[in-house]
């Protein structure tokens, strides 16, 4: 397929798995492919933090009108949650601080815990996030050491499940609706298990239907077919 024919089959829509690396922001993605594919019109469904990696849809052309219905799917995460600390922005973004010891902590507890985080919850958003307020982001305002308060939001949490235990790390696996937070997640459990924790690893592995195992990653993607 010639250049321009390429260019006009992103033009016309295309849906894009990609498999984001580690330390690049969903935005980075999107512009690394809109200078190659050399169009306007293409986003992501769904931002995934840059100390994530996995499933990022991104959709061109005139798919860019499925966006709203693919961000709406259910999610699956797989990832860590280090115990006995806690960081500013729910993970490591920020440098773990309030350290507490994790001696007592059963696995019992641990798998007891997820109890609460399972089926409809209230979920307060982190304040590192891009929330908007009187349209502003929250994350530059927290930067600026300005006090922020965000409501608890309604989410659902279709399953939670422990997959391994390496105290002070426990590895998990989430379903969940759109809108849900796996770093508030992170926060809330060590929390509710009186020692603290949050996000040390996140992967996206399913968006709907999408699946990560169909997904490219950055240096195989070939905008000339």
């Amino acid at each position: 397929m010639t250049e321009n024919n390429a260019t006009n089959s992103y033009e016309e829509g295309r849906v894009l798995l990609i498999d984001k690396p580690l330390d690049w922001t969903s935005f980075d993605v999107v512009r690394k492919l809109r200078n190659q594919i050399k169009i306007k019109k293409i986003g992501h469904a769904g931002t995934l933090d840059p100390l994530a990696t996995g499933l990022l849809i991104i959709c061109t052309g005139r798919f860019t009108k499925k966006i709203n219905e693919y961000m709406a799917q259910e999610k699956e995460y797989t990832g860590s949650i280090t115990l006995g600390a806690t960081t500013p922005t729910f993970d490591l973004e920020s440098e773990p601080e309030n350290f507490l010891s994790t001696e007592g902590i059963t696995p019992a507890m641990i798998e007891q815990a997820t109890a609460a985080f399972t089926g409809p919850i209230l979920q307060v958003p982190p304040i590192h996030s891009a929330i908007k307020i009187n349209g502003q982001r929250v994350y530059e305002l927290a930067r600026k050491g300005k006090e922020v308060k965000l409501e608890p939001r309604p989410v659902t949490i279709f399953s939670f499940e422990i997959t391994a235990i390496e105290l002070p790390v426990v590895y998990f696996k989430v379903t969940c609706s759109t809108g849900t937070y796996i770093r508030s997640l992170a926060n809330d459990f060590g929390a509710a298990l009186g020692c603290g924790g949050y996000l040390s690893s996140l992967r996206r592995t399913r968006i709907g239907a999408f699946q990560v195992e169909d997904a490219v990653p950055m240096e195989a993607v070939r905008t000339d077919s």
